[in-house]
C-alpha cells in the first residue's frame, strides 16, 4: 500500500523549497550520451537477469546462492522499519542496513516477480526519505544511503506509481545528490583523497546520479564527472601490488565500492572509462589470499577488529571476471556460506573453476604505502608456522603507530598479536598530528604492537618505514624494515629483522638500534597465552593447548618479563591479554636485541637455538 502521508509530504516540501526536477528533454552532455534509456540499468540489466535465470536451470551452485539470497529476502518481510537513529555522530549503520535490504529484496523480487519484495524494499525507501536528512555532516552516511535509494528507484521504478517515484526521486536529489554537490564545492577532502572514503562518497554520489540521469541530466552529470575526476586518486592506491594502506578490513570495503562503482558505469553508461585499468586492480584479490594465517585469521594492521577472520568478500567475484583470473572467485566459493551469502555473489556471479586451486608461494612481499612481507611453512596446513611484518607510514589512514609490527601463528594459534581499534567515538580519536591524542589511546599507540620502545616513546607520527631487503628461499626467509625514522628522536639507527629460520620450524625477531643516550628499551610482544618465565632468558608460551618457547638470544643477560595489557574504560579492557617484554634499563650505542620464537611441534619439539648474525650478512 502506498504511504499517502509521505506523498503528501513530497508536495508540500517542493512548494516550500522550490526545488523541481530538470525537465527530461534537456540537453544530455557527452558522458550521458551512452546512458541506458530504460530501467532498471543498475548493476544487473535485465538481460544479465535473464542470463543468469538460464544459467541457474543446470549451475547447482548459482541455484542455492539465489535460494540463500531469497531466503534472507523472506526474513526481511518481517522486520520493523528503519527508523533515524545516530551512534555518536554516525547514522553509518542505518544507511548500511538500508543498503543491504535494498540489494536482497531487490534481487528477490526481480527474480521472482513476487510483488511482495517490491513492496517491502518501496516500504524501506519512503522510510528512510521521510528522515530528516541522511546526516550529510559525516558524508559516508548520506553516500551509503544515496547508493540505496538510488539502486531501489531503479530496480522497482515501474512497479512504483508516479506519486511515489516522484517523491523517492525529489528526495535522493535534495537529501543525497544537492548535499554531495555543496561538498564538493566546499572542498570536502573526503572525496578527492586517497582512501576508502573516496570510492564510497564518490560511488554511492555515482550509482544515485546515474538512477536519475534520464530527469536530471545537469546535477546527474556534474555529480559522475567529478567522480570520474576524483576516483583514480583511491585507485592509485593499490599500486604496485594491490595493498591497501588502510589495512585489510578497509580492503574489503574500498574494494567492494570500487565494485560498485564500476559495475555502474558499465551497466549504464557501457564504459568503466578505463578505471579498471588502474595499475595493482588486477592483482588485488591476491592480498587476502597471501594476508590470512593458518589460523584463519588476518595479518592485522591499522583499525582492524579484534582477530578478523577470513570471511567472505563478493567483489573477488568482481575482480575474477574483469581480470580473468580463476583463483580469486574460487577462493571466494571456498567461504560462502549460508550465512554469509550475498546478492553481489548473484549480481557478479563467476562459476568455479573446477581447477585444482592454484599453490600460492609461500612467502609474498606486498608493495605499497604499506608494504608487508607474509612468510609461512606450508599452505592447507592449520598447523604451519605464519608470520607478517609490516612498514609503511604511521600517517596512513587508520593507521597506528606500528611500523615493523608483526603477527605469528603456529600450531593453530595466533600467538603474536594485534589488538585493533578501539571506540572511534572516543575523544579526539582521529588527531593524527604528533602529540595528537590519539596516541594517547593504547591500542593505537606503540606500547600496545609488537615493536620496540625507547625511553617510554611512541613512534614518531610522521615516520615512514621502509621495506629495504626481502629474501624468499633458503637457508631463510627473511625481510628487513628500516625504521630510523620512527625512532629519530632517540636513535641514528634503527632496523628490525624477521626472517623463518631451522627449515621454517621458528621464527626470529631482530632489532639493531644505535641508540643516541642511555634510554630504556622495550622489546614487547601482545599475546593471548599464559606466560611462564623459566630460565632467565626463556619464556613458556601456553594457549589453547599449544605451547611456544620464546628465547633471548642477544643481548647477553637480557631476560624475559611479563605485563598487563589490560585498561579501564572507556578504552576497550583487552581482559586476559599479556605482554612479554624484555627491559634494558640503560641501552647505549649499537644495541642488538634477537629472539627467538619456537612453537613446540608434536615432531622434533621446539628449535633450541640459531646461529645469530648481523643484518647486513643476512
Amino acid at each position: 500500500m502506498k504511504n499517502a502521508l509521505a506523498v503528501l509530504s513530497f508536495a508540500i516540501a517542493v512548494l516550500s523549497t522550490g526545488i523541481t526536477h530538470a525537465s527530461s528533454d534537456e540537453e544530455s552532455t557527452s558522458i550521458l550520451n551512452t546512458l541506458e534509456e530504460k530501467h532498471p540499468r543498475l548493476m544487473l540489466k535485465d538481460s544479465a537477469l535473464q542470463d543468469l535465470k538460464k544459467r541457474a536451470e543446470t549451475d547447482e551452485v548459482l541455484k542455492a546462492l539465489i535460494q540463500g539470497v531469497i531466503q534472507k529476502a523472506d526474513r526481511r518481510l518481517g522486520e520493523p522499519m528503519l527508523s533515524y537513529s545516530k551512534r555518536g555522530p554516525r547514522l553509518l549503520h542505518v544507511s548500511k542496513a538500508c543498503l543491504e535490504r535494498v540489494y536482497e529484496l531487490g534481487v528477490a523480487w526481480r527474480w521472482t516477480g513476487d510483488r511482495k519484495y517490491a513492496s517491502k524494499l518501496e516500504e524501506n525507501l519512503l522510510a528512510v526519505c521521510d528522515f530528516p536528512d541522511w546526516n550529510p555532516r559525516h558524508f559516508l552516511d548520506t553516500a551509503e544511503m544515496a547508493h540505496a535509494v538510488g539502486l531501489g528507484y531503479d530496480w522497482i521504478y515501474h512497479y512504483m506509481d508516479p506519486e511515489t517515484r516522484a517523491l523517492v526521486r525529489h528526495t535522493l536529489i535534495t537529501k543525497g545528490l544537492k548535499p554531495g554537490i555543496e561538498r564538493y564545492d566546499e572542498g570536502y577532502h573526503h572525496f578527492t583523497y586517497a582512501y576508502n572514503w573516496n570510492q564510497v562518497c564518490n560511488g554511492g554520489l555515482l550509482i544515485a546520479a546515474l538512477a536519475v540521469a534520464e530527469s536530471h541530466p545537469a546535477i546527474s552529470e556534474d555529480l559522475i564527472s567529478r567522480a570520474l575526476a576524483n576516483l583514480p586518486t583511491a585507485l592509485a592506491s593499490y599500486a604496485p601490488d594491490g595493498v591497501w594502506a588502510e589495512g585489510i578490513a578497509y580492503w574489503n570495503y574500498a574494494t567492494e565500492y570500487t565494485a560498485y562503482a564500476l559495475t555502474a558505469m558499465e551497466t549504464a553508461l557501457g564504459s568503466d572509462f578505463g578505471l579498471a585499468k588502474s595499475p595493482g586492480l588486477s592483482t588485488t584479490g591476491y592480498v587476502p589470499l597471501y594476508s590470512v594465517g593458518p589460523t584463519g585469521f588476518y595479518f592485522s594492521y591499522a583499525d582492524a577488529g579484534d582477530f578478523r577472520k577470513h570471511r567472505s568478500a563478493p567483489c573477488q567475484f568482481w575482480l575474477s571476471r574483469t581480470f580473468d583470473n580463476p583463483d580469486f572467485a574460487d577462493a571466494e566459493h571456498r567461504l560462502i556460506s549460508d550465512r554469509n551469502v550475498s546478492p553481489l555473489h548473484v549480481i557478479w556471479y563467476t562459476p568455479p573453476s573446477g581447477n585444482i586451486p592454484t599453490e600460492l608461494e609461500r612467502d609474498r612481499l606486498l608493495k605499497g604505502e604499506v608494504e608487508t612481507a607474509l612468510f609461512r611453512s606450508a599452505w592447507n596446513d592449520p598447523d604451519a608456522l605464519f608470520v607478517g611484518v609490516k612498514a609503511g607510514y604511521n600517517q596512513a589512514h587508520h593507521g597506528h603507530l606500528d611500523l615493523g609490527n608483526f603477527e605469528l601463528d603456529a600450531l593453530g594459534v595466533r600467538w603474536a598479536r594485534d589488538l585493533g581499534a578501539d571506540d572511534y567515538n572516543l575523544p579526539d580519536y582521529w588527531s593524527y598530528r604528533e602529540g595528537g591524542m590519539r596516541w594517547t589511546y593504547y591500542r593505537l599507540g606503540s606500547l600496545s604492537h609488537n615493536v620496540p620502545l625507547l625511553a617510554g616513546n611512541n613512534q614518531n607520527a610522521n615516520a615512514v618505514a621502509e621495506l629495504k631487503r626481502y629474501r624468499s628461499g633458503e637457508p631463510f626467509s627473511f625481510a628487513e624494515i628500516e625504521l630510523s625514522e620512527a625512532y629519530s628522536s632517540h636513535a641514528s639507527k634503527a632496523r628490525r629483522g624477521v626472517a623463518l629460520v631451522a627449515d621454517r620450524r621458528a621464527a626470529l625477531i631482530q632489532d639493531e638500534i644505535n641508540v643516541h643516550a642511555p634510554c630504556e628499551l622495550l622489546w614487547g610482544m601482545t599475546t593471548d597465552a599464559t606466560i611462564e618465565l623459566g630460565n632467565a632468558d626463556t619464556a613458556r608460551l601456553t594457549l589453547e593447548g599449544k605451547t611456544l618457547i620464546a628465547r633471548v638470544l642477544s643481548p647477553e643477560g637480557a631476560r624475559f618479563a611479563v605485563e598487563s595489557a589490560e585498561q579501564d574504560p572507556p578504552q576497550k579492557s583487552n581482559k586476559g591479554v599479556s605482554r612479554l617484554v624484555i627491559r634494558l634499563p640503560e641501552a647505549e650505542g649499537k644495541t642488538t636485541v634477537s629472539v627467538l620464537l619456537s612453537p613446540v611441534w608434536d615432531e622434533g619439539g621446539a628449535v633450541e637455538g640459531v646461529e645469530i648474525n648481523a643484518l647486513d650478512e643476512w
